[in-house]
């Protein structure tokens, strides 16, 4: 991808799944990339405002932010827990915020890549807050886009069904494969193949991409 060596990227989330592939991606691509996440190269709960005022403090000046990390907890709507609703959302809207307003702080110019999920896009059985989570980040996104424009790119990316560390542990086997079924490429993806979205986004081959919301599902939300 053009334009990406050197440059100064951070990945939330980055210490498995989606987020290790796209700190490895952007390594590939010769940028300087730094992990946030409960046990990354900088620790830190992107659910506590103090905490991720002090990791950017510490960053400093970047380039791009990938605001991917996120939480699950599988549930009924009429069985989600009070503490369970405000966690998903804290994590998943309020980390993306808060991540990227102090990105946004610091860039002269620079791109914001949020991970939202086709979950946004569509409703799914058992994820009410997960679902409500993504929406939010998708209009935030939009709205960002509206705002930093042109100094800063702000995009938004969707995944459908990724084989993550995540999905593993609250799918079976059994509950793979009938998901596998329903998708017209017929598999889950591989979190490289969402780490490649973000490093062309990221890249100066998008450069005219702003305010976009991009399923990658194989063909999910069609």
């Amino acid at each position: 991808m053009r334009g990406l060596a050197g440059k100064r990227v951070v990945v939330t989330g980055g210490s498995s799944g989606i987020g290790e592939a796209t700190v490895r991606r952007f390594r590939e691509e010769g940028a300087h990339v730094v992990s946030i996440a409960l046990d990354g190269e900088i620790e830190c709960d992107v659910a506590d405002p103090e905490q991720v005022a002090a990791a950017f403090e510490r960053i400093g000046e970047i380039d791009v932010l990938v605001a991917n990390a996120g939480i699950s907890i599988r549930s009924p709507f009429v069985d989600i827990r009070e503490e369970d609703w405000r966690r998903v959302l804290d994590v998943n809207l309020g980390g993306v915020f808060r991540c990227a307003q102090q990105a946004a702080r610091r860039m002269d110019e620079g791109v914001i890549l949020m991970t939202a999920s086709t979950n946004g896009l569509t409703g799914h059985e058992h994820y009410a807050d997960y679902n409500a989570s993504k929406a939010g980040v998708i209009l935030l996104a939009r709205t960002m886009a509206r705002e930093l424009a042109p100094r800063i790119r702000v995009n938004a990316v969707c995944p459908g069904y990724v084989l993550t560390p995540m999905q593993r542990a609250e799918y079976t086997d059994e509950m793979l494969a009938a998901v596998d079924a329903t998708i017209p490429l017929g598999r889950h993806a591989e979190p490289e193949e969402i780490a490649a979205l973000f490093a062309f986004l990221a890249s100066d081959d998008a450069r005219y991409i702003t305010g976009a919301v991009l399923a990658i599902d194989g063909g999910e939300t069609a």
